[in-house]
């Protein structure tokens, strides 16, 4: 062992300093007076890498998809306010949060239903995963809504969610900063003085004026902090995965990733929560690695597994989990001529703007972890 090895191992927890009558007499005194020894919590509050206290976690939609779907004979949007099974990471209960810092839920809405209009400090997305007919109004832009579609609705923008008439019941999940703006002490909520909101601009007119790849309209000028492109195709993010498998490699880590930008600044879509979309081609596996910041993945096509911190947890589509910060993991498809494709919401736009980002590759092993669990 070496010695700075030995010595991490000495103050491991806790400075190597022995409790001594008087040094508890004196850490009472300082409790006292509202103050503590930095050397009795040292260890606690600067670790020597992050230990995060989400835990890995799958959440089988086939389990849930029932109770999610039985809310809708339980309450009402007008009294509930949303129909929302949040997903409870149980190291992070106390903030009900999915993993680190983000929030998660399945939202139920049946065809008619129009839920109030409200606007939050927090930031929030959604991502569609089953019915026809949902469509979302965001500051007086109206967007239609299919399968695999990504929305969002930034922190102050007023937005209500609904489902035509002609439409069926649908469901998508939720993805929120909730615990990060509360942990900050700045969350706000406010409903809509008129409960709905009008809709001032032609239906899905943020996604003619701004989802043209590789184009920006003339005269076109955006200075929010968040993307002005509110809603981010299926059909056109799978066709960009295709067209990436068909030019490179893709990480050995992440398979064929495509991250959502901005197309006015090509930074992330919203200040404190990014996405991506990634393709694991038939039959393959990634290496693992690690890094700062926390990932909630949903499997939007295919089956397959992960290994997280040496637990493997199967997946199939529609299935949620949860990559802790600081924690390794690797990916694999199960099917040999069928790809799988991975929705992923995170926090790094937070953790880059800061610094704090950091990325390490597995060295053992070929680049795999053994499974444990």
């Amino acid at each position: 062992m070496s010695r700075h090895d030995q010595y991490r191992e000495e103050v491991a927890g806790r400075a190597n300093v022995e409790d001594t009558p008087e040094l508890v007499e004196y850490y009472g005194d300082l409790k006292r007076k509202g103050a503590g020894a930095l050397w009795t919590v040292a260890n606690k509050i600067e670790p020597w890498e992050p230990a995060s206290s989400s835990v890995p976690m799958l959440w089988r939609y086939r389990d849930l998809r029932a109770d999610v779907l039985r809310s809708l004979d339980l309450v009402t949007p007008e009294k509930a306010g949303r129909r929302v099974i949040y997903l409870d990471n149980p190291g992070r209960s106390d903030v009900a949060a999915a993993v680190g810092w983000i929030y998660a839920g399945l939202q139920v809405m049946r065809p008619g239903e129009r839920a109030s209009a409200h606007r939050h400090s927090a930031s929030a997305i959604r991502f569609i995963m089953e019915g026809s007919g949902a469509y979302t109004v965001v500051d007086g832009h109206k967007m239609t809504l299919g399968a695999n579609d990504f929305v969002l609705t930034p922190n102050g923008t007023w937005h209500e969610h609904a489902v035509s008439e002609d439409g069926s019941e649908c469901i998508w999940q939720d993805g929120l900063d909730i615990p990060f703006v509360n942990a900050m002490e700045a969350n706000f909520y406010e409903v809509h003085p008129d409960l709905q909101q009008a809709v001032t601009h032609p239906v899905n007119d943020m996604t003619r004026t701004w989802g043209n790849p590789g184009l920006k309209p003339g005269g076109g000028k955006w200075e929010k902090g968040y993307s002005p492109l509110f809603k981010y195709e299926w059909d056109r993010t799978h066709e960009a995965l295709h067209n990436l498998a068909g030019v490179c490699d893709g990480s050995p880590h992440d398979g064929i990733l495509m991250e959502y930008v901005n197309p006015v600044t090509n930074g992330p879509v919203m200040q404190t929560m990014g996405a991506s979309m990634q393709m694991l081609r038939p039959g393959e596996k990634t290496k693992a690695h690690r890094h700062t910041g926390s990932y909630l993945y949903q499997v939007c096509k295919g089956s397959g597994h992960s290994v997280i911190n040496g637990q493997r947890f199967d997946w199939n589509e529609r299935d949620i989990f949860c990559v802790p910060s600081w924690a390794w993991h690797e990916h694999a498809n199960a099917s040999a001529s069928e790809e799988a494709c991975l929705f992923c919401l995170n926090d790094l736009p937070v953790m880059r703007a800061l610094g704090l980002y950091r990325e390490e590759a597995l060295a053992e092993n070929d680049g795999h972890q053994p499974v444990t669990v």
